[in-house]
């Protein structure tokens, strides 16, 4: 069962969504909150698979709270559940892995908790083949890919970093090449283990050997200096990892 939170300040709203939600029978709504404040208190408390958001909150944002939320590597899966479309850009900007809107579509949100419940089971696989036995070395030369129908083999070394944009995963290579493809970043992590491509980020994944410069920014983070001169950022969780790893 996923396990669901729901933040909203219109009680009917709430009810209908979580209403909307058992129906699928693969959803838990494990509590409710109206303003900022209570749930950021009780997301911390409760830790939810995903937290279904409203972005217009009586005295807040919910974009505020989505803020939060994205600096924890522990954070929830976030849906964003609002009437207002305008603010689409700005939700997948946070990395959200969905928006709907309201009125609520059942068969919409159906779809919204497949997504989840995909993207759940998928970080799930990561983790248990982490903690698995190696018992051969697998192939990291290239890497397919699915883009329009076709699939692309991208070598591995020409990858400078992976990351979730806008709610799609950008593949980004030396030659300035972008790839955007439907598979989550965990995905990715999963396929290039033992290869330079690491976590550094809940939203991206960077290739050791195309960093150029390290940048130290704020409260302990850093960015990285890629080849093609953009910026990969490097959270807290991973900072010791990435040490470690350049020989700090």
């Amino acid at each position: 069962m996923l396990r669901a939170f729901i933040v909203d300040d219109e009680p009917l709203a709430r009810d209908e969504l979580a209403y909307i939600l058992r129906r699928t029978k693969r959803v838990d709504v494990i509590g409710e909150a109206e303003s900022l404040e209570q749930a950021a208190e009780q997301i911390g408390q409760y830790k939810p698979d995903a937290v279904f958001l409203d972005i217009q909150l009586a005295e807040d944002s919910g974009l505020e709270l989505a803020a939060r939320l994205v600096r924890d590597d522990e954070r929830p899966d976030i849906v964003f559940a609002t009437a207002y479309d305008e603010h689409a850009l700005k939700a997948f900007e946070l990395n959200a892995a969905d928006y709907i809107l309201k009125p609520f579509d059942e068969n919409r949100i159906r779809q919204t908790v497949e997504k989840l419940i995909r993207l759940r089971d998928a970080r799930d696989a990561v983790s248990t083949r982490k903690a698995a036995p190696q018992l051969a070395p697998e192939r990291t030369d290239k890497l397919a890919i699915m883009v329009d129908d076709r699939i692309l083999l991208v070598p591995v070394s020409q990858i400078l970093y992976i990351g979730s944009e806008e709610g799609k995963t950008v593949i980004a290579t030396e030659s300035g090449q972008k790839y955007t493809v439907a598979e989550p970043l965990v995905v990715f992590e999963q396929k290039l283990r033992n290869t330079p491509i690491v976590r550094v980020h809940r939203a991206y994944l960077a290739n050791m050997a195309g960093i150029v410069e390290i940048q130290p920014w704020f409260h302990s983070t850093y960015n990285l200096m890629m080849k093609d001169g953009s910026k990969v950022p490097v959270s807290r969780t991973y900072t010791k990892e990435l040490k470690q790893l350049i020989g700090l």
